[in-house]
């Protein structure tokens, strides 16, 4: 497994054997790379979404839990570059062994792995994680991949016959145990499947697939502190404060061989002002320190030229790469379901103006066209069939599907031109988005008379809120990376409501059932190359339905301090491979 280590001599190591910084006692490993000190995280946001590994969805937080307190059956390989993308043993012995088509896969757990307690994991830890899942009303937020695969009937509602382990009446436990098994000796899991999955072992990479005690799960509560399987647990945890992270002394390197747990104690800082968040990093004021949060766009030109390369005094501690993310605003299509002020919008909305608010193309991004990112391949066709893309909006062509409107749904016409109704835009409460705010309610009003009002939504806690049905506004900012290289990841999980990211709501849409049944069609073709003509398909059409406004096929900019080595972009989860990083 290549790790980015830092090249020493042997006189060199010897000299800094012991070397006192800032961050505590470090200790020079074999590998050149340190061990020892403190890491400093800073944020923004008041809190994690979810602490919580199965409501866990994001690939920043996927990749930082992953890396220092949640393991799971199989990993991507800590490497940078296309190296990282590939599944590695990390619980189990091996990735994973199929049978029957691909419907039946089994995993054995590796000797010696215990939680932070000192107990041994096991496989009924597993399947207990896994189990909790499908208590939706609960375990909220996360992957629902468990419930689309796993061999369990569905009610009459369509919900699946099994509610999760807090439910007590009308909750078959019956079928889940047939779906999922565990061997006598409790260390082989089965999993038993509804349809062939031939990277399934990619799945379980999800932390809704790792254990969980039962004895230790609270339910909701369990978000606050959740039991550690990994090298470091959570010595505190306060909104609004911090997270502290110690080592975990019963984790054992020998039954891991993806995490490296170089410092003895990590640190979240929650809570800080954006420009102060930044200014700590810029000014190297903790050398042992990384920002969790985008460089505010003013603070770009002093890390970064023109074309986007990290200037000489950041060469080392600065990235700006194209992630695996398509953003995007999602429709909320059941509040707006009228797809001519749908397509209003989208012609309406002065890209130019939000792409150089983001720092311009050398940051932000290229101009998307659907859901599917180019580099899917297989997967994407460029979208055709709509009005000429103009950057600083299109308005004979809003203007155009707004006189529309009056005749095809006037209710929702009269409630988008209405000044004190209008539409409504979740976005996360940072500086940046009320600048991107100003930008939308200016172009709307001037390119199509519709009036756009703004909930701004704390920025830990945005995702919770417009996942809930009851709270999301008419569009919602978001953003999403393929859970690996097939769009089965994405289509599926943005467009139906079986889907883990279903933000547009869309399951009233008359179009909705027809694209649900390519779907499903689609998730069952063998035939790779035939697969990839169905998602491109299904991308065309949620585009000509407009359930989505894409905004860039991204890019994104980390910083962090000096006295940081072995910092790598992480590809699959487009984050940082958090695990790497070391004091110097």
């Amino acid at each position: 497994m290549a790790r980015v280590k830092k090249s020493t001599s042997i006189a060199i190591v010897a000299v800094l054997a012991l070397a006192v910084i800032a961050g505590g006692l470090v200790k020079m490993s074999s590998g050149g790379s340190s061990k020892g000190g403190t890491i400093t995280y800073l944020t923004h946001s008041e809190a994690w979404t979810h602490a919580d590994p199965n409501r866990n969805y994001t690939g920043q937080h996927l990749a930082w839990f992953s890396s220092y307190l949640q393991r799971t059956l199989t990993s991507y390989a800590h490497a940078p570059g296309s190296d990282g993308s590939a599944v590695v043993a990390d619980l189990a012995t091996d990735t994973g062994r199929a049978s029957n088509e691909n419907k039946t896969w089994e995993f054995t757990l590796r000797d010696g792995v215990k939680y932070e307690d000192g107990s041994a994991i096991t496989c009924e830890d597993v399947k207990y994680g896994v189990s909790r899942t499908f208590a939706t009303d609960v375990i909220t937020d996360g992957p629902t991949y468990a419930i689309s695969m796993l061999d369990i009937p569905s009610a009459d509602d369509g919900s699946s016959v099994y509610k999760g382990p807090y439910a007590a009446a009308d909750n078959d436990t019956a079928a889940y145990d047939k779906a999922v098994s565990c061997s006598a000796d409790n260390k082989t899991i089965t999993f038993n499947l509804s349809r062939s999955v031939g990277d399934f072992n990619y799945t379980v990479t999800y932390l809704a697939f790792s254990p969980v005690p039962k004895a230790k799960d609270d339910g909701d509560a369990y978000d606050m502190h959740p039991v550690s399987s990994g090298p470091y647990k959570i010595e505190k945890y306060k909104s609004k404060d911090e997270m502290v992270l110690v080592r975990n002394d019963n984790w054992d390197p020998k039954s891991d061989s993806v995490r490296s747990a170089f410092p003895d104690r990590i640190v979240v800082r929650f809570g800080l002002a954006e420009e102060v968040r930044d200014q700590l990093i810029l000014n190297d004021s903790d050398k042992n320190s990384m920002s969790l949060d985008s460089v505010l766009p003013t603070n770009l030109p002093t890390v970064f030229d023109d074309a986007g390369n990290p200037r000489a005094e950041f060469a080392d501690r600065a990235l700006n790469v194209y992630d695996p993310y398509v953003t995007y605003e999602a429709v909320n299509v059941k509040s707006l379901p009228c797809l001519d002020v749908r397509k209003a919008v989208y012609y309406a909305r002065d890209y130019a103006g939000l792409i150089q608010l983001s720092g311009g193309a050398a940051f932000g991004g290229d101009p998307a066209d659907g859901a599917i990112k180019p580099l899917m391949g297989l997967d994407y066709a460029k979208v055709t069939g709509l009005d000429e893309f103009i950057a600083a909006g299109n308005a004979d062509a809003a203007q155009k599907y707004m006189t529309a409107a009056k005749s095809s749904c006037p209710d929702v016409y009269a409630r988008a031109t209405d000044p004190k109704r209008g539409l409504t835009f979740d976005t996360a409460d940072t500086d940046t988005n009320k600048k991107a705010a100003a930008i939308w309610i200016d172009s709307m009003k001037k390119n199509a008379n519709i009036t756009m009002k703004f909930n701004y939504i704390e920025a830990g806690s945005y995702y919770s809120v417009v996942m809930d049905p009851t709270k999301q506004g008419d569009f919602s900012r978001a953003g999403w990376a393929p859970d690996w290289a097939n769009a089965s990841t994405v289509i599926p999980e943005l467009f139906t409501e079986t889907g883990g990211f279903d933000l547009s709501q869309n399951g009233a849409d008359p179009a909705y059932q027809a694209f649900k049944e390519k779907s499903d069609a689609a998730l069952s073709e063998p035939d790779r190359v035939k697969q990839g003509k169905m998602w491109a398909e299904l991308n065309q059409y949620a585009m000509d339905q407009m359930w989505i406004i894409p905004r860039v096929f991204s890019k994104t900019q980390e910083i962090w301090g000096s006295g940081l080595g072995g910092v790598f972009f992480w590809e699959p989860q487009g984050a940082p491979s958090f695990g790497d990083i070391f004091i110097k």
